[in-house]
């Protein structure tokens, strides 16, 4: 594993000033790209190559389905889990967008990505901003670090009423079930979340669990009639 030696606080502060500028710049360009393409679905998992192939069938066809009811399909923009998202969204003939992440190590934009919808970004924290002003609904296939925290981004936004209520659909119950039995045995049980926080996600097994009618259902139109302004 590459080192990379810290920063002085000299160096950090005489950045400070210059990096707002780039900040900003993400915001804005992140915005304007996305708010002209229309509801989207975001769609999260591992970019590595070691994902089984049933998940990757499966994020091609969630994709697929959910395009060709008229959604766009937004993902991380990598390999794996989310090439595999994207190139559904093609076949859907619907949105495909990737949110790169400039990284030292694995992330390249995946082909399957509309040219006009691959957007670059040099900080996860204005990256997630685009997820979840721009998305209807998370659906989270199995992932490690990168993807638990896009989701436990989302539920914290949705606990702390920061946005409204949207549907987050765990995708895999073999993957996701320890998981949750930890959330519902440790985290709710001891009272560290409150008793309904748990409804908060759904764990599906099945491409058809994750239909169109099912997170229209869920969300019950909420968020699909708005502009998503529940972010600014």
């Amino acid at each position: 594993m590459k080192i990379h030696s810290r920063k002085t606080w000299t160096e950090i502060k005489s950045e400070d000033s210059w990096a707002l500028f780039k900040i900003m710049s993400e915001f804005v360009h992140g915005y304007e790209s996305l708010s002209r393409i229309g509801p989207c679905i975001s769609i999260f998992g591992s970019a590595r190559n070691t994902t089984e192939q049933r998940y990757l069938d499966a994020a091609t066809e969630i994709a697929r389905q959910l395009t060709s009811k008229g959604f766009g399909i937004i993902t991380g923009g990598g390999p794996g889990i989310m090439e595999a998202a994207n190139k559904g969204a093609q076949l859907g003939k619907g949105p495909s967008v990737g949110l790169n992440i400039d990284l030292p190590f694995e992330q390249n934009s995946n082909p399957f990505i509309d040219h006009d919808k691959n957007l670059d970004f040099d900080y996860f924290f204005a990256r997630k901003v685009m997820f979840v002003k721009y998305s209807q609904a998370f659906v989270v296939m199995p992932g490690g670090f990168g993807t638990l925290d896009e989701l436990f981004e989302a539920i914290t936004l949705v606990q702390t009423k920061k946005i409204d209520q949207f549907p987050i659909i765990l995708y895999g119950g073999d993957f996701w079930e320890g998981l949750k039995q930890w959330i519902e045995n440790t985290l709710k049980a001891t009272g560290k979340i409150s008793p309904d926080d748990t409804d908060l996600i759904q764990i599906a097994n099945s491409e058809d669990e994750v239909s169109y009618d099912t997170i229209s259902f869920r969300s019950g139109n909420r968020r699909l009639a708005s502009d998503n302004s529940a972010i600014t």
